[in-house]
């Protein structure tokens, strides 16, 4: 029997993955959680042989939960159910521990398929995905070089900073920061903060 645990902030996906996994006789859920602090605390006294994840959730995102799921309970399989397919993304997905990576508009068979799979120790990588990640490996790089403190200010900036806000966090000047924004703007060749939050994504600058 595989020991399935699943972590999504929707309520509706939880609900749809519940009804998919009841109707399999090999796979018994153990936990279904809106949060990453949730799950940890679970993971903490009862271990499923595989948990799925989502990546954007409220507090801890999918990433962070990864990275400390499989350092902390390394027997646990991560198999990521999103829909975020960036590539980067994905990368820092797999990166972190995860062993299978599956998009949300996956048919249930395909989805007890990778959970089958993860769970006997093999990698599962949704069909499409499988070439985008290839290319991104022979693709020459097209990202901006940033300074440290500009990445510094990026990430801030992603976490809804305002420049006050971020001036007073470093000890900088509002001057200073103004100046690392636009030059932002300039490198990541965008004209607005949501312009800079996409193109910081897409490339795997945060």
């Amino acid at each position: 029997m595989i020991k399935v645990v699943i972590t999504d902030d929707q309520k509706i996906i939880l609900n749809g993955l519940q009804k998919i996994l009841a109707e399999a006789s090999d796979v018994q859920l153990m936990g279904a959680f809106t949060g990453g602090d949730d799950l940890l605390a679970f993971l903490s006294h009862t271990l499923p042989d595989v948990v799925m994840l989502d990546i954007y959730m409220p507090g801890k995102n999918g990433i962070e939960l990864a990275g400390i799921i499989s350092k902390s309970f390394p027997s646990v399989k991560i198999l990521v159910l999103t829909n975020v397919d960036i590539i980067p993304q994905v990368k820092k997905m797999l990166q972190n521990g995860a062993v299978g990576y599956l998009l949300k508009d996956a048919a249930p068979e395909e989805i007890m398929d990778a959970i089958r799979k993860v769970a006997a120790g093999e990698k599962y990588l949704y069909n499409h995905l499988q070439q985008q990640l290839m290319n991104s490996f022979f693709e020459p790089k097209t990202s901006h070089v940033i300074t440290r403190r500009e990445k510094e200010i990026l990430e801030y900036i992603v976490n809804e900073y305002t420049n006050q806000e971020i001036a007073d966090k470093l000890f900088l000047s509002l001057r200073t920061v103004e100046n690392h924004r636009n030059n932002l703007l300039q490198k990541l060749g965008v004209k607005n903060t949501a312009g800079m939050v996409k193109a910081a994504i897409s490339q795997g600058l945060i």
